[in-house]
């Protein structure tokens, strides 16, 4: 007998039992109280009814070689790329005139000078960009990887200290993402950008709970709530789950229903997936091994067939070795896009040293990169980050 219509309705009231008592999140901070709001679900019964969303990225046309002026009335365009927001790709290239090249400037000696080369400013070895690319086979139609670059903010909005998704008023926060992801539309023209809600959707805390699991399992009105925001949007929305003293293989049933949906994605936190009866905020950070993340790779690539859904995206968090054991018996399935994001704060040295030592050493996929708005200093910007080989196709904010 299928109990799951009696299970959510009681895991709902169980949360809204216990949110008051706070959620640890990303960073083992200690979040504020919040009391959940009940929202209207969304009118759309994906169950039965055929997906209608479709992704609307931000795209900023790369600059185009100057066409020779049709006649001396032709209209020069001024228009730079950089002012240019486009997510219709039609437009018709703007006629330009061409002047003559210029002779290169010679100094008194009679010498052309030297341009002086571009220091780099995050460098990797010959050893470690030898393993990129990674070997995979074309991506499978709908893939958002890697004709997108997602671009997401991080966080849960029942706290404000877990990350932008809950610091910031909804339409505040909504608007700031929108700012940002057109930010990496004009560092990396040409590249489409997709904004995306990344909700801690099994939050780790302090407190044990009924099950004694150590987690807080977000009921489906919140869910619901910022799901509603991305697809409304076209935008994406990233679950992720913090396990506690639970484990990814029994989290992810809760988590179904959503992932049917084609623009939900799903995330796994190694650093609070805790084992020999460690408690998240209290011991150091815990680990996942290959095994647990082929899992999610399998129930990814099942709902993906089920659903005839374009692939899945699976970003797994990382920021030490032993965060992620195994990392290269991770499944490569064309189903599921896996992501290795380079979590973790700190100076940009520390951030990029912590890039090449544990994520593009180990190539798994496609790589990321997080960015922390308060606690990175400086905060490294888009250009910077762009100039990092190979560059990262999944950007957060927390």
């Amino acid at each position: 007998m299928d109990h799951s219509a009696l299970i959510r309705p009681l895991r709902s009231t169980m949360v809204a039992a216990f949110l008051t008592l706070g959620l640890t999140g990303c960073g083992n901070a200690q979040a504020g109280a919040a009391q959940a709001e009940a929202v209207d679900t969304m009118a759309q019964d994906w169950e039965t009814q055929p997906p209608l969303w479709v992704p609307k990225p931000i795209l900023i046309a790369r600059a185009t070689p100057p066409a020779p002026a049709i006649s001396d009335s032709a209209t020069d365009s001024t228009e730079s790329d950089s002012t240019r927001s486009l997510t219709d790709t039609t437009r018709p290239m703007d006629t330009v005139r061409i002047d003559p090249p210029k002779a290169p400037s010679r100094s008194d000696s009679g010498k052309v000078p030297t341009p002086k080369a571009r220091k780099q400013r995050f460098n990797i070895s010959p050893a470690d960009s030898a393993r990129w690319p990674v070997p995979l086979p074309p991506p499978l139609p709908g893939s958002l990887l890697p004709e997108h670059r997602i671009v997401a903010f991080y966080g849960n909005p029942l706290s404000k200290r877990m990350g932008v998704l809950g610091e910031l008023q909804a339409d505040t926060m909504l608007a700031r993402l929108e700012r940002t992801a057109t930010e990496w539309a004009a560092a990396d023209s040409g590249q489409k950008v997709l904004p995306a809600l990344h909700l801690i959707a099994t939050v780790a805390q302090g407190y044990p709970g009924p099950a004694r699991k150590y987690r807080l399992q977000m009921p489906d009105s919140i869910i619901e709530r910022v799901a509603n925001w991305a697809e409304t949007r076209g935008w994406v929305l990233i679950l992720d789950i913090q396990p506690g003293l639970s484990s990814v293989e029994a989290e992810l049933p809760y988590l179904i229903p959503f992932l049917k949906r084609p623009y939900v994605h799903l995330a796994l936190d190694p650093e609070f997936a805790m084992k020999d009866g460690h408690l998240p905020g209290r011991d150091w950070m815990g680990n996942m091994d290959a095994s647990e993340v082929n899992h999610a790779v399998d129930v990814l690539a099942r709902i993906v067939d089920e659903q005839q859904l374009p692939p899945k995206m699976l970003v797994v968090h990382r920021f030490t070795y032993n965060m992620l054991k195994n990392a290269s018996r991770i499944k490569r399935d064309p189903r599921v896009q896996v992501v290795i994001d380079m979590d973790g704060y700190g100076s940009p040295g520390s951030k990029m040293g912590a890039y090449r030592w544990f994520v593009v050493r180990h190539p798994v996929q496609y790589t990321g990169f997080k960015l922390f708005f308060k606690n990175d200093k400086p905060m490294l910007k888009p250009q910077e980050v762009l100039e990092l080989y190979p560059k990262p196709m999944y950007i957060q904010y927390q």
